[in-house]
């Protein structure tokens, strides 16, 4: 079939939907809701059979839902509507929630009900339950709802037939002081459900130091305690606060005005203010932790949920250190395990924008993340894993295959291109990595497309080794089941020596340091050159600048039009 997405954004959830729709033989295109006239030509262009709405802000026009079957993807159970509804779920602590696929209408949320998928609620951030369970009913529920499209004798359910007494119903948009923290008052839990149901957008105005800032990135402290509403520590990047029956971290700021309105962690934000507060370092019982290490019969775990998949400079080389004390070790595998939401994005752009100059925060960030790659690679005492619980992107998906093996939990998809932040070269050693892994056709087609990748077309290509068909939870026990496995094979020892062998015979062919200096020629360039396109893409992004039109290779209804006005 032919499928437009009309979406506010090309998201997580779009972007998986669109794989997985791909994957099932469908042409599918995309448009951003920009307006009503653009969105009528493109459906002019495309000539879908069936519309799919995956994120959306704004109503679908009548123009087009009257004359064509428009499919909206709510994050609510059947019978519920409103603008936040996976907001309201975590502030109401509901234990089960779901997806709605409904059919868009004069109405809100209103229409006829092709598909409902739900899911049982993790008390996590907003943002982690929609790229992870959200997500994967919303594929579920889609898919379904596409199957009974295209059978042509299903009848979906109106709205007034669901059940009501069920949990459904309309609810306003969450507003402030829905979220508002009375720190002298709210417990810890109900503390982190506040923040929680805002992480991502829009974030919990409070008042830090006598400055307003929204708040992220909460996590529970279960030793620390003091006056409630006072910060009483600092780890890492983030600011332990005391709540009145224990604390909360919080890692991420964004003051509402101020010289950067962006999220940024929360101690480079009050670095004066926060100065004097002791500093204590994390364990698994108290402290934020951003990198940690763990052993199972020989292999090491390295675990580094960095926020939203960002790697500052001093992330890299954080992480840096704790790899090679980990290559110290008695065992013989390590595996780099990133985090449950995304295991890497590559460079920090919210630092970098904060920076006092872009373009040396920009040159120190990638060299840092080059190191990185440069430790995994030349390891030569053990075999590595990446190991994808979540999204890679952009820098990130290198540094990953810069271990032995690749492993992804089936769901993760990868981005392996730069381009679309203002044409950026990258480094990572991917002109070494991806002609060695994937071939020289396949290694262009891959920096080149500027599509969103599945695991299984990423193993293919050979960008990953193993798709893991578990869930999260599952894919950790997996993961460590099949290292320990791996390292137990009579084979292993000779692998290990063919792995470093293999190594040197490239390193007389061409060494790492030639392929970096070749790659930071070209990122030098985009960081200091005259043409200042990586800038003002980086600067669009962290400020979140509306796209003003949908990039072809998303568009390709827009592509004989966009031909024939060159030609």
């Amino acid at each position: 079939m032919r499928i437009l997405f009309l979406t506010h954004a090309f998201n997580s959830l779009s972007q998986r939907l669109h794989v997985e729709l791909r994957a099932m033989g469908h042409e599918v295109s995309v448009e951003f809701d920009i307006n009503d006239a653009v969105a009528l030509e493109a459906v002019g262009l495309h000539r879908p059979d069936l519309i799919i709405a995956p994120f959306l802000k704004r109503a679908i026009p009548e123009s087009i839902w009257r004359n064509h079957v428009c499919l909206v993807v709510h994050p609510g159970i059947r019978g519920d509507r409103g603008p936040t509804s996976l907001d309201w779920a975590i502030l109401k602590g509901e234990r089960r929630w779901g997806v709605t696929v409904l059919q868009a209408n004069g109405e809100m949320d209103a229409g006829d009900i092709w598909a409902s998928v739900e899911f049982e609620m993790r008390e996590t951030a907003k943002g982690s339950l929609y790229r992870n369970e959200v997500t994967e009913a919303a594929v579920e529920a889609v898919i379904l709802a596409v199957e009974r499209f295209q059978a042509g004798d299903y009848q979906p359910q109106p709205l007034e037939q669901v059940d009501a007494t069920q949990r459904g119903g309309w609810r306003p948009l969450v507003r402030q002081t829905d979220r508002a923290i009375d720190w002298q008052r709210d417990t810890t839990a109900e503390v982190l459900r506040k923040i929680r149901s805002g992480d991502g957008v829009p974030g919990v105005l409070d008042e830090l130091f006598k400055r307003q800032f929204y708040l992220y990135d909460a996590w529970p402290e279960t030793t620390l305690r003091g006056k409630p509403g006072e910060p009483i520590a600092r780890c890492g990047p983030a600011i332990c606060r005391a709540s009145v029956d224990g604390a909360v971290w919080i890692g991420h700021l964004r003051e509402r005005e101020g010289e950067h309105p962006f999220k940024l962690p929360a101690t480079h934000l009050l670095a004066q203010e926060v100065a004097d507060l002791p500093e204590i370092e994390a364990d698994a019982d108290s402290g934020y932790r951003e990198i940690w290490y763990e052993e199972v019969e020989g292999v090491g775990l390295l675990h580094f949920p960095f926020y939203n998949g960002a790697m500052g400079s001093a992330q890299c080389k954080a992480l840096l250190l704790a790899l090679r004390d980990a290559k110290c070790r008695d065992t013989r595998a390590i595996v780099l395990m990133g985090g449950a939401d995304y295991w890497s994005n590559g460079m920090h752009l919210n630092m970098i924008e904060a920076a006092s100059s872009a373009a040396d925060e920009s040159w120190r960030n990638i060299n840092a993340i080059d190191d990185l790659a440069r430790e995994i690679i030349q390891t030569e005492n053990h075999l590595t894993v990446a190991a994808l619980q979540g999204n890679a992107g952009a820098g990130g998906v290198f540094l990953a295959r810069a271990a032995d093996e690749v492993w992804a939990r089936r769901g993760v998809i990868l981005n392996p291109h730069y381009k679309d932040m203002g044409n950026l070269f990258g480094s990572e050693y991917w002109t070494y990595l991806l002609p060695r892994y994937s071939g020289d056709e396949n290694a262009t087609q891959i920096v080149e497309s500027r599509l969103p990748i599945g695991a299984d077309e990423a193993k293919a290509l050979n960008l990953i080794d193993k798709v893991i068909d578990e869930p999260d939870a599952g894919f950790v026990s997996s993961v460590r089941q099949l290292a320990t496995s791996m390292i137990r094979t009579p084979a292993f020892t000779e692998r290990l020596h063919y792995k470093n062998a293999r190594r040197q015979a490239d390193e007389a062919i061409k060494p790492l340091a030639r392929y970096r200096e070749e790659e930071l020629e070209q990122m030098k360039r985009n960081f200091y050159g005259f043409d200042p396109s990586y800038h003002v893409a980086r600067y669009n992004f962290v400020y979140k600048v509306p796209k003003s039109r949908t990039p072809l290779t998303l568009a390709n209804h827009r592509w004989t039009k966009a031909v024939r006005r060159v030609s």
